[in-house]
């Protein structure tokens, strides 16, 4: 099997500042890896490279095989579907229509859809648990809500890799536990689900691959092998944070 994402050398950034070099990774079709670091390292920057809303500043992405800068827009659209943290413009939107949004990239110019698309539409309300809330203005759904609808246009996007940028952001314990829950089923269904998280410890045991992204290097490769190296151990000042390898969890010294 071929990686779905691969990266070759890549510096992610602006022009006048480089956030992250070195980035070597290939990703397969099927998995559910997650995007770690201390805040501000460069985790939504490494996500928007992917999904080729911002420019690498050099090296190579490759989605199935062929440079990312060689898809079309529209093609694009049909292989990643992007989640990021901000709410949209049009607040009079339904929660239905906005999740019927996600068809776009398959509609004709006009948006008319077919029975396929309102199938795979409904279907995406109903796997976020979101479908009593379809007639709902999106103005007047909660943080948590409305990070579930995002979701749910991404899902009728129905594309093979989706990206995420902090999901669990504004979920309480059992939202967030339906949320992994829901991003394992799909990675399991086969589609490539990349996230970025500030939930370490649950990333580390929920994932089937990382990203780690620390001032020095970024490392990519199973949980398990970044454990046994040492790296969740470079993320935080050690005088302050240490990581204990056995509980797979972060231990805060002087408390």
């Amino acid at each position: 099997m071929n990686p779905i994402i691969h990266t070759e050398a890549l510096e992610i950034g602006y022009h006048d500042k480089i956030v992250a070099s070195g980035i070597n990774m290939s990703i397969m079709p099927g998995t559910l890896v997650s995007v770690v670091g201390a805040n501000g390292v460069g985790k939504s920057t490494l996500l928007r490279s992917l999904s080729a809303i911002q420019p690498a500043l050099s090296g190579n992405i490759a989605l199935n095989g062929k440079a990312l800068s060689a898809y079309s827009t529209a093609a694009l659209a049909r292989e990643i579907a992007l989640v990021l943290t901000e709410r949209p413009p049009a607040r009079n939107l339904t929660v239905g229509e906005l999740v019927a949004l996600g068809r776009q990239p398959y509609t004709d110019w006009i948006g008319t859809m077919d029975a396929q698309d309102r199938a795979i539409t409904a279907s995406a309300l109903e796997m976020t648990g979101i479908g009593k809330l379809a007639p709902r203005r999106i103005g007047e759904l909660s943080d948590g809500q409305m990070q579930k609808v995002m979701i749910a246009r991404a899902l009728a996007q129905d594309t093979p890799v989706i990206i995420l940028d902090e999901p669990s952001t504004h979920l309480d314990l059992m939202h967030k536990l339906s949320l992994f829950r829901l991003l394992r089923k799909l990675a399991n269904q086969g589609k490539c689900i990349v996230y970025s998280t500030h939930d370490i410890e649950t990333a580390i045991t929920t994932s089937d691959a990382m990203v780690v992204l620390s001032a020095e290097k970024v490392h990519f490769g199973k949980p398990e092998k970044l454990i046994a190296h040492g790296i969740f151990s470079t993320l935080f000042p050690t005088d302050e944070i240490a990581f204990d390898p056995k509980s797979v969890k972060f231990v805060f010294k002087g408390l």
